[in-house]
């Protein structure tokens, strides 16, 4: 996700305060990539061969967590570095892990991601598409699990993002200052109270963010449950078509984040709201023509492109539900 925003907007305390609400996750103690202990497939060589072997895992729970990215931070920090001796001796033993190593199974955060060196950028998000990393030297490779989420912030007025990083991007959102002066004076009243008193604070609201978790947790276990409706991929399909949007990523992101937005919501059926939700986070970005050209997605115009591709669709469905209506069942 790209976060995009003024200076002060509080885009970096929005990302930090994700570590509280994200449930806790079952890590191989001592394992420098965090492997899951049930899951073969995404585990490191040492890991796997543990697995195959039978041995047993001495398994620690945790928070999944945030990882900040320094903007001067050099390849081998990022990826990790090989001895290359030991490396022809002991392979993945040789690996002095990265920050990708401490990211896996958890979030890294790049504030200013527009001012991250374009090499540096791209090893991430290739990293995060893939899920691995891979380091090359003097012609040994060593792979390691690297399976996380990024999340960028940036302040437009510093510069912005080539075209080519700004589609890796799954979401976008843009983030503003609020205008009206209540709630100007309740930030300025919260703040000082933290000042003040910390633990008290974080006590008010301890009841709601259980709440905003438990509905996070119960929105994992439901994801592969939701089911969208042909007629519904048919909508995005012509939407970005009739925007056109070149790339196919923003089919491929606006599909996850619709079912996603289902699954948050306790259902198992994407709704035709959820689509445009998921459109608003999804294609913002990828519509600009010039290179100073604010992303933002026009919500009339939306309705209308909406509306296009249920005309197109073989099944016509209500606005409420996304369902076929009766007379086309």
């Amino acid at each position: 996700m790209l976060i995009r925003g003024e200076k002060g907007t509080a885009k970096s305390t929005a990302v930090r305060g994700l570590a509280e609400l994200l449930p806790e996750i079952d890590v191989v103690e001592d394992c420098a990539f965090s492997c899951d202990p049930c899951n073969p497939e995404t585990m490191c060589f040492a890991c796997l061969s543990k697995y195959e072997q039978r041995e047993p895992f001495d398994i620690l729970k945790r928070k999944v967590r945030v990882i900040n990215l320094p903007l001067g931070a050099t390849e081998d920090r990022v990826v990790g570095t090989l001895d290359i001796e030991k490396a022809i001796r002991e392979g993945i033993k040789a690996l002095e892990p990265g920050l990708l190593a401490a990211t896996n199974r958890g979030i890294l955060y790049v504030d200013e991601v527009n001012l991250l060196d374009d090499h540096i950028a791209d090893l991430l998000l290739d990293s995060a598409a893939l899920g691995v990393n891979t380091i090359e030297r003097e012609g040994i490779t060593v792979r390691h699990p690297a399976n996380f989420s990024l999340i960028g912030t940036m302040n437009p007025e510093e510069g912005e993002l080539r075209p080519q990083l700004l589609d890796r991007f799954g979401l976008q959102v843009t983030v503003g200052e609020l205008n009206d002066a209540k709630e100007r004076i309740a930030i300025v009243h919260r703040i000082n109270d933290f000042d003040k008193d910390p633990l008290a604070v974080m006590q008010a609201f301890e009841d709601q963010q259980k709440e905003t978790a438990q509905k996070i947790t119960n929105a994992m276990a439901l994801l592969n449950q939701v089911e969208i409706h042909e007629n519904l991929i048919e909508m995005i399909i012509s939407v970005c078509q009739d925007l056109e949007i070149k790339t196919h990523r923003a089919e491929i992101a606006t599909l996850r984040t619709s079912i996603t937005i289902a699954a948050l919501e306790g259902r198992t059926a994407v709704h035709v709201a959820d689509v445009k939700a998921a459109m608003a986070l999804t294609l913002p970005h990828r519509m600009r023509r010039l290179p100073f050209e604010p992303p933002v997605l026009n919500r009339d115009k939306l309705d209308k492109k909406s509306r296009i591709g249920k005309k197109k669709s073989k099944f016509p469905q209500t606005e409420e539900t996304g369902e076929p209506c009766e007379g086309e069942r």
